[in-house]
């Protein structure tokens, strides 16, 4: 299979890593419903089998509940995936959500995040959010300390612009950013992909597929009956006029995925994975048959002719939005 070095680090991955975020399971401020801890270890095995080599989590993700499932399904795996998580977002008691780059904070992060994924060191440590933004110095010289003493192998930033990067370099580099790219997300072409690229700062973008809109199974009648603490009950793309608009592009993908026997989800992925700056991509999973309908694209390609189909068909309906 396949692999790209991601970044400055010697870390070879797959196109397409697991994705933990839904995994973490209810009842916290950005859930996505309540999930089967059976289904989520299911689901991360299946994709291990499937050939993938990197799962990314989170400490927010449920709380630790994320990261305590990770731990739970790579027991007993011989061959042990790379582990990437992210620190920067704490939590209350109360379960408030708030961030903190303070270098205590990301120091007694990190510990509870090895204790919780039973790691000797993190493959891949990253900052979730450049917040509070004053303290983003602070954070990346205590994450350059942390990869000095082993506790990580390799650091990176997630949702910073390029300027905020470029504060981050003065003091240590970065391996890799992790910004939010899809067919429905473009913004980070004009500026950001092509700044990383020429630092060689290696790129997995999270929702390539838009939180499951692009896969292929989201409806209307899904859409408006999305669990009370799913996330998506307040998001735009999943509400009119952009439901509509965002279905008939999951079709399109759909038309265009029957030539190939792959699903939407595929050719929403391997479009992500056409742009060069764009190392891999992450496929978020909560059952295995979810793998299933994700794990073509390590190997999927579109063709030239088929790129220009989707870029004809986001312009007609941007013009006639």
């Amino acid at each position: 299979m396949i692999k790209r070095k991601l970044g400055n680090s010697d870390l070879s991955i797959t196109p397409i890593g697991i994705g933990s975020w839904a995994i973490g399971g209810g009842g916290w401020k950005f859930a996505w419903g309540s999930q089967d801890d059976n289904e989520s270890i299911s689901a991360i095995r299946r994709g291990l089998e499937k050939g993938i080599n990197w799962i990314d989590t989170a400490a927010i993700y449920g709380m630790g509940h994320s990261e305590e499932m990770v731990a739970k399904a790579l027991e007993g795996v011989s061959e042990r995936p790379y582990v990437f998580t992210k620190c920067e977002r704490r939590w209350h008691a109360d379960g408030t959500i708030y961030p903190s780059l303070k270098a205590e904070s990301v120091r007694k992060e990190c510990e509870d995040s090895l204790r919780r994924l039973k790691v000797d060191a993190i493959d891949l440590y990253q900052v979730h959010w450049p917040e509070p933004e004053e303290e983003i110095e602070e954070g990346w010289t205590e994450m350059a300390k942390l990869q000095r003493e082993g506790k990580v192998r390799w650091i990176g930033v997630s949702n910073f612009n390029v300027e905020q990067i470029k504060r981050a370099q003065k003091i240590a580099p970065v391996t890799s950013l992790q910004p939010p790219y899809s067919l429905l997300r473009r913004g980070i072409e004009a500026e950001i992909l092509p700044y990383v690229r020429s630092q060689n700062i290696g790129v997995i973008v999270y929702s390539p597929m838009l939180s499951g809109m692009l896969t292929g199974k989201m409806t209307r009648e899904r859409a408006a009956n999305f669990q009370p603490d799913d996330w998506r009950r307040n998001n735009a793309e999943f509400q009119e006029p952009k439901l509509s608009r965002n279905l008939e592009l999951a079709e399109l993908l759909r038309k265009i995925g029957q030539r190939h026997g792959r699903t939407p989800g595929e050719v929403a992925i391997a479009w992500t994975l056409n742009n060069p700056a764009v190392t891999a991509a992450i496929a978020g999973v909560r059952r295995p048959d979810q793998v299933d309908g994700v794990a073509g694209a390590l190997e999927f390609r579109l063709t030239a002719e088929e790129i220009a189909a989707i870029e004809r068909f986001q312009s007609a309906q941007t013009a006639s939005a």
